[in-house]
């Protein structure tokens, strides 16, 4: 009976795998369809004749738009982890008044619709001068991040045992100095977890991009694929073979990262 349930088992597995990951096989097979055959019924389920059309755009045109959210997403990590980080550790150890109504507010924050923020921000950032830069990109993607860094902060870091804290207290070191010294090498995993989904909410933005930054001259890569996007035209394989190349980098992270982010999401969730 065991082994017939663990078969089951497999096979529901192969079966919801292979679901979750068609979109991403058609994705591929439509970046390499002739532009011809893009309207084709049936359409081929299998890439009969492919195209590398797609691609040569890609190489040819597309590199500055990821050269762009690799800076935007390298910056919203940074920023994210600046601010999260020591509001964690204030709320975790140090217990400040007030700090169970901020991490409720904090709840609330993620709550609140991208587009109604995206459209506060076209308005503070008209008035001062930040529209279509990437620093006020990066900060408009930190609001995302942020919220979500501290909860994740706080999980982990009110797991760290005081006695770790007072022996650093001590030997002489302040709350800035055990903060730095002692708090964050041991938050490896919370920080890579942080890290990873900052960059890839910051690599995947569509919405702040189109709305603070639709007509800059640095643009990220969501932006450079709508421009293949018309009224009369819609260039789809090299739509797609966009958005492979973009997926790569988002991918290759999550694999190396897996381990880090299990532990770091699952931190704070059992107590010793």
């Amino acid at each position: 009976m065991s082994v017939q349930k663990s078969w089951w088992r497999i096979v529901l597995g192969v079966v919801f795998t292979a679901l979750m990951l068609f979109p991403v096989y058609w994705m591929i097979n439509v970046s390499l369809t002739k532009t011809q055959d893009m309207r084709k019924s049936p359409p081929n389920l299998l890439p009969i004749d492919p195209t590398f059309d797609g691609y040569r755009q890609v190489f040819s045109e597309q590199f500055p738009f990821l050269a762009t959210s690799l800076v935007i997403g390298l910056g919203t990590v940074v920023l994210t982890v600046a601010l999260s980080a020591p509001a964690a550790y204030s709320l975790a150890k140090l217990r400040p008044k007030g700090g169970g109504a901020l991490s409720f507010v904090l709840l609330i924050a993620q709550m609140i619709p991208a587009v109604v923020m995206a459209m506060g921000f076209y308005v503070i950032y008209l008035n001062l001068g930040l529209l279509d830069t990437i620093p006020g990109l990066i900060l408009a993607d930190s609001t995302i991040a942020v919220p979500f860094g501290v909860l994740i902060f706080t999980a982990f870091m009110s797991g760290i045992p005081n006695e770790l804290l007072s022996a650093a207290k001590i030997d002489g070191a302040g709350h800035w100095r055990t903060f730095r010294s002692v708090v964050m090498p041991v938050s490896r995993n919370s920080i890579v977890t942080v890290s990873l989904f900052a960059f890839l909410w910051a690599w995947s933005d569509f919405i702040f991009a189109s709305t603070v930054d639709g007509g800059g001259g640095l643009q990220p890569i969501t932006m450079g694929i709508y421009r293949y996007i018309g009224n009369n035209n819609q260039q789809w394989n090299a739509i797609m073979a966009t958005a492979v190349v973009a997926s790569v980098p988002a991918a290759v992270l999550l694999i190396v990262a897996q381990r880090y982010v299990a532990a770091g999401v699952t931190a704070g969730a059992v107590k010793d």
